[in-house]
Order: structure tokens, then C-alpha cells, then sequence
């Protein structure tokens, strides 16, 4: 990697910047810590998916080149929010890809789910630095990803926080005496109900997440634990190291965001607050450290930290997890397809909380042995997808409330 191509933000050199997903939880955090300092950044282009009203304001405090709404319908909201600025508005899928194309030295991967797939990659081949939040696109289409970031000389900068903090302490030289990376986990709203309670559970409780202030998605994913299983596959595609050198230990205060264990018997981990600001900031500033606005850790003050291993039978999206990618190919696709159709059918109250694992498991057990096809193209995982889901959907009504 030439570093000499990078260079940290700040007035001299403004880095130039694209935040896909910039109303959700993790672009704007982004938001604002491009704007405690707005001189070391000059925003290309916002995108965001149906919040007009939210996108309008950011694109004017950040004065944004361009803003973008992925609904078509919320175009011409947009247009008259942004009337009588500079500020370039557009809308549809085929502008958000315009967007991700732009010359941007950094752009921020946020937009959740499958969605987030095309603009990443774009961003991708393109060779900007690209700071991932959303870990659907990685754990979808893994090998696409890392070529094009590999042959575009791009770079790509985890911003989840469990992987954000062992590419800190992570030491790609030594990579051969790395044992095991350990993420962590805060066990969810859910570490202590029974599975009784957990058939009975309400989106508005699995919502309620004990430690981090995360999008509906994302918090649904933490309560089933899947996104910890989600997160074992992406640290696979992100590190290279196998399945069995891979570890997930439950640690409900959230201090400890994960770790690394040498063959020296050394575990280097990284500590802060539960902000997320803390990962976007090193991503921000990467290729050096810059000024960041969370609340420091109070080492005298700190409660103890305690670590329990998870419990696979209460929580089998784990177990799916890893039999996804053990399994290769499309598998991790019918995985991600079949859960983001079992969520949004639980938060729209169709299904049980416990019908989500059940789905994802019936549509991977229903695609058997084709799940094993490798991966050729964009176009092959966008069949996967289409696939799994129609799969899931009919499991959703198979599962319904109603019946």
C-alpha cells in the first residue's frame, strides 16, 4: 500500500468526503464530527433513503456538493428543502450509484442492509478510501469487494467497532503467529430471558438495546445475536484467518470492543466508551489519529468487566453463522437475505421473535446443496438474494401471527 497517497485531514489539505447512509445512526455520527471540524473536510455528496427533511439540513450545515435521496418518490421534496442553495439535489437508485462514483478521497459505507451493496462497490473500484458500516455488503459479496478495493489500490477501513478495534491491534506482519481473534459481544436486551420469555418478546423491548444506540435493523440483529454472527464472517473476509481461529465471548459492559491473541500468550485488545464516534473517528482520520469528542474511560471509576461465553441454543443465529461460512459460496448471501426479510417481518409485528432464526434456518435447509456455487458476479449474488428472500417471505407467512 503506497501511503504516501493518503494523508490525515486538516485545513491545508481538506480531505474530500461521501457519506452513504448519512441520516442513519452510524452517517450521522459521521456528520457530526465532520462538522466540529469543517474546515479539514469538503463533503462531495450525502445520501440517504427516505429522510428528506433530515438529508436537507445536513447537505446545508455541511454544504454538501450534492444530496441524494434513494426514493424516487422524495425527489421533488428534496429539490424544493435544498431551493435557493448551490447544493446539486437528485434522487433514485441510479443517482445514489452516481454518487458512490464521485471523486471522494473517503466515503463512508452506511447504508444499511443489501442495499448498501452497489454504492460500496462503486466506491470500491473506484479507489477511495472506504470506511465499512455496513457489513452486508462485505459478508455478501466478500471476494468482489476485496478485489476491487485490491486491484483500484483503494483502501478499506472496518468501521464496525468489534473489527474496527482489531485492525488497531492487529499486526498484518505477524499474521502467522495471531491464535485466535476474540470479538466481543454485549449479549443484547435478551443475555438473561429464557426462551419462553424470548418466544413473547416485542419489537419495542428487542429495540431496547442495554449499551449502544444503534438503527431498528441493527438493534433487532444484536437481540437474535446475529449480527455477532454476521461479524464472525466478516472478520473472516477481513483478516483471512479460518473459522476456528475465530471466537466470540459475551462482555455486557461494552468496554473492551475486542481482541487479539498471539502465539506469545499476549492479548492486545482496544477499550473505549460505547460511542461509535470512537471507530469512525480513527477511520476518519486514518491514516493518523485525530481530535475526537467522546467521553474519555474513567479507569478508576470503571465497574468490573466480566465475560460469559454465548449460549448457541437460545441464540442458533450464531451456529447458522458459522455453518454459512463454513459452508462458502452463496451461502452468507442466503443468510443475510433470508434475515433481513425474517426482521423487517418481526418489527412489522408478522412474526415471533424467535420465528426469525427459525426462517433464516428453513431457507438455508430449502437451498441446500446450491448454496455451495461459487460466487462469478454482481449479478449471481443479486439472484441469491432475490431467492433467499422470496424463500423467507413465504416462511414469514408460514410463521404469520395471524394464522
Amino acid at each position: 500500500m503506497d501511503m504516501n497517497r493518503w494523508f490525515a485531514p486538516s485545513a491545508d489539505r481538506p480531505r474530500s468526503v461521501t457519506i452513504l447512509g448519512s441520516t442513519g445512526s452510524v452517517g450521522q455520527s459521521t456528520v457530526d464530527l465532520i462538522a466540529r471540524d469543517p474546515a479539514s473536510y469538503r463533503v462531495e455528496a450525502l445520501v440517504a433513503g427516505s429522510s428528506v427533511e433530515l438529508l436537507a439540513e445536513q447537505a446545508r450545515r455541511l454544504r454538501a456538493r450534492l444530496a441524494v435521496v434513494a426514493n424516487p418518490e422524495r425527489y421533488r421534496a428534496l429539490k424544493e428543502a435544498l431551493a435557493g442553495t448551490s447544493i446539486e439535489a437528485a434522487g433514485g437508485p441510479e443517482a445514489v450509484a452516481e454518487a458512490a462514483s464521485r471523486q471522494a478521497d473517503w466515503v463512508m459505507a452506511a447504508v444499511v442492509g443489501f442495499a448498501g451493496l452497489a454504492p460500496t462497490l462503486a466506491a470500491a473500484r473506484r479507489g477511495a478510501i472506504v470506511a465499512l458500516a455496513n457489513k452486508e455488503a462485505l459478508i455478501c459479496a466478500g471476494h468482489l469487494l476485496t478485489e476491487a478495493v485490491h486491484e483500484s489500490g483503494g483502501v478499506l477501513l472496518p468501521v464496525d467497532s468489534e473489527h474496527n478495534a482489531i485492525f488497531q491491534v492487529f499486526e498484518p506482519r505477524q499474521r502467522d503467529a495471531v491464535e485466535r481473534l476474540i470479538l466481543t459481544a454485549s449479549g443484547g436486551p435478551f443475555r438473561n430471558w429464557s426462551l419462553a420469555d424470548m418466544a413473547d418478546a416485542t419489537p419495542d423491548q428487542a429495540l431496547a438495546h442495554p449499551n449502544w444506540d444503534m438503527g431498528a435493523k441493527i438493534s433487532i440483529d444484536s437481540a437474535t445475536m446475529m449480527n455477532k454472527g454476521l461479524e464472525i464472517i466478516e472478520a473472516h473476509l477481513l483478516f483471512g484467518l479460518p473459522a476456528d481461529k475465530l471466537e466470540i465471548v459475551v462482555h455486557p459492559q461494552s468496554i473492551i470492543h475486542s481482541m487479539v491473541a498471539y502465539r506469545d500468550g499476549s492479548v492486545l485488545a482496544q477499550l473505549g466508551t460505547q460511542d461509535m464516534r470512537v471507530p469512525i473517528s480513527y477511520a476518519l482520520g486514518w491514516p493518523s489519529r485525530i481530535d475526537g469528542p467522546a467521553a474519555r474511560l474513567d479507569f478508576a471509576n470503571l465497574s468490573a468487566l466480566t465475560f460469559e461465553p454465548p449460549d448457541s441454543g437460545r441464540f442458533p443465529a450464531l451456529r447458522l453463522a458459522r455453518e454459512a461460512l463454513v459452508a462458502g459460496g452463496l451461502a452468507s448471501i442466503v443468510l443475510n437475505a433470508a434475515n433481513e426479510t425474517a426482521v423487517a417481518a418481526f418489527l412489522a409485528r408478522r412474526i415471533g421473535f424467535l420465528d426469525i432464526a427459525r426462517i433464516v434456518e428453513d431457507v438455508m435447509l430449502e437451498l441446500g446443496g446450491g448454496m455451495a456455487a461459487p460466487i462469478e458476479s454482481l449479478q449471481h449474488v443479486l439472484a441469491a438474494d432475490l431467492e433467499a428472500r422470496r424463500r423467507a417471505e413465504e416462511g414469514c407467512g408460514k410463521h404469520s401471527l395471524s394464522n
